[in-house]
């Protein structure tokens, strides 16, 4: 073949494989522009604002550090984040444990029963969170709330639950999990059927139990899955904002006065928007490097 036609063939070559790349980075825009609108940017103006002493009527006024230097001395921030990751510890557990039960429960059994209890589970999933936290609110009350009214049932006396600051936070964690398992679980479920049948035949052939089916076929190959579920949940445990709104206003005492919660009261009760986005900006880092460590713990969830 001749030089020119060489030339002819790499042109084509390189010519189709621009097309796919193309094709690609087009099927990939709508999430890179949403990331770039909805996360970047405002990443990017929190951390402008935060360089500036600004109430959000009058003009903004450059004060370069400061506001990170204050927020290093400020006990309540700390204290806010040191109850964040409780919750967090409670949420993220809760979540996976949880979800991984129930896709595994689902993937045991075939037909329309599989097909109901999926929708069962994901239902709460479907509903507004403001609208269950207000629901929940009713449930918790101390004096005519049907969890009490349960709890009556089998001698036990009524609880707070909310009202108290021991209990609030972890009340607040298992409502959030609630809602958020139907989500998750099928998530766990649709990793679950893409493990060829081929690998539990074998493994029943040399007379493994259902135990060490789990523990030697199942969680492994659900590594990624798994790795995603403890990213996505450690980020949402950092983030949780309206449950305690709705249902604590960040007490009893200060025991559910999360990271956000704290800097949503400083930027819209006392107008301090500069040093709420300085505090968001430190937020978005912590969650940043939790993550990061997650992946190099777990090896970026890649298979062995």
């Amino acid at each position: 073949m001749s030089s020119q036609g060489f030339a002819t063939v790499k042109f084509f070559i390189t010519k189709k494989r621009v097309a796919k790349n193309l094709f690609a980075y087009l099927m990939l825009a709508p999430d890179i522009i949403g990331f770039a609108i909805f996360i970047f940017i405002p990443v990017g103006i929190a951390l402008y604002v935060s360089l500036h002493e600004w109430n959000g009527l009058s003009p903004m006024k450059f004060i370069g550090l400061r506001n990170y230097v204050t927020l290093v001395s400020d006990s309540l921030w700390w204290h806010s984040v040191g109850i964040t990751i409780v919750y967090a510890l409670m949420f993220v557990p809760m979540i996976y444990c949880s979800s991984l039960l129930i896709a595994v429960f689902l993937n045991s059994i075939t037909g329309k029963i599989q097909g109901f209890l999926r929708v069962i589970y994901f239902v709460p999933f479907t509903v507004s969170t403001i609208v269950l936290s207000i629901i929940w609110l009713f449930m918790l009350d101390p004096r005519r709330g049907l969890v009490n009214d349960f709890l009556h049932i089998f001698g036990i006396s009524a609880q707070s639950f909310l009202g108290n600051s021991k209990q609030a936070l972890f009340c607040i964690a298992f409502i959030t999990a609630w809602t958020l398992i139907g989500y998750y679980s099928i998530i766990f479920l649709a990793a679950l059927k893409d493990i060829p049948v081929i690998y539990y035949e074998a493994a029943k052939l040399d007379g493994a139990n259902a135990f060490q089916l789990f523990k030697s076929i199942t969680f492994p190959m659900l590594k990624e899955v798994n790795l995603f579920v403890l990213v996505v949940t450690i980020i949402a445990s950092f983030q949780v904002f309206d449950q305690v709104k709705v249902m604590t206003s960040g007490g009893p005492a200060g025991a559910t006065n999360v990271a956000v919660f704290y800097i949503y009261t400083n930027a819209f009760d006392y107008l301090k928007l500069g040093y709420s986005s300085a505090l968001a900006f430190v937020l978005f880092v912590i969650m940043f490097v939790f993550s990061m460590l997650l992946l190099k713990i777990t090896g970026g969830g890649a298979r062995e």
